[in-house]
């Protein structure tokens, strides 16, 4: 069943939040900060449209509109590529929220991409992806930077994952870092939709969805699997210093590959 072909997944892009954390430095949403003459929106659509997937949803809630004339601008030079947006009025929660309000495409039987927004990245993860043998695929870095703020991905001596959380608590052999990127077969697709459900009827709205995908690799760790992307420069953009190691450190090397 895996490796799938790009054109039959949907890729769900999680661009809601308002990006507190990098004060002053910005205004507008993330995926709106420009690097080169690009966004990080306008980088998404490119990778995506390089590797096949051409179906793109994407979760929207502050500044919606700026996103929404952005991708229309991007779109000019994507001919093929769709792009639809869903609207999150509770983007202040957390971003399960944001994951929760794409239910119908969890839901509607195909290959999902996940990807969250504020990623500078070489387009050649998007590859990996979509190559991985796993129904569930996330995409690991084994060089993490130190402290709290990285999600960790757990494995044990035999390469199983058996943790995934900014603080592990099961044991584990070694951890890298998540890039953010997920693919998921219809049926974990399906489970993650239902998962994100439970929590928002418990009232847990304010959680980060990775809890909703580590109670599915908790609960079925075989059918989950990472693909390695240490050689492949990217940074998540969390912070002020994350924006700066993205123009000075990320994109050069982009640039020059």
């Amino acid at each position: 069943m895996f490796p799938i072909d790009g054109g039959a997944c949907t890729a769900i892009l999680l661009a809601a939040g308002v990006g507190r954390r990098l004060g002053e430095t910005h205004d507008g949403p993330k995926v709106l900060l420009d690097f080169a003459g690009t966004s990080l929106l306008q980088r998404h659509l490119e990778a995506l449209s390089a590797n096949g997937v051409t179906r793109v949803l994407i979760t929207v809630g502050y500044e919606a509109q700026a996103a929404r004339d952005a991708v229309a601008t991007a779109l000019k030079a994507l001919p093929g590529m769709t792009v639809d947006f869903i609207h999150n009025p509770d983007f202040r929660d957390g971003s399960l929220v944001s994951l929760h309000a794409q239910a119908a495409a969890l839901t509607a039987g195909g290959e999902i991409l996940l990807m969250d927004g504020d990623v500078l990245y070489d387009s050649r993860m998007i590859g990996r992806l979509l190559a991985g043998e796993s129904e569930g695929v996330l995409l690991v870095d084994r060089e993490l930077e130190p402290g709290d703020e990285p999600v960790k991905i757990c494995f044990d001596d035999a390469g199983r994952i058996v943790d995934f959380r900014k603080k592990p608590e099961h044991a584990h052999v070694w951890f890298g870092e998540s890039v953010g990127f997920f693919r998921f077969s219809p049926a974990i697709a399906r489970a993650l939709a239902d998962r994100c459900a439970w929590y928002v009827a418990q009232g847990l709205v304010k959680v980060e969805y990775e809890e909703a995908i580590r109670d599915l690799i908790l609960a079925e760790p075989a059918r989950f699997g990472a693909e390695d992307v240490s050689d492949l420069p990217w940074t998540e953009i969390d912070f002020p210093e994350d924006v700066a190691k993205a123009r000075e450190v990320v994109l050069p090397q982009l640039m020059a590959s």
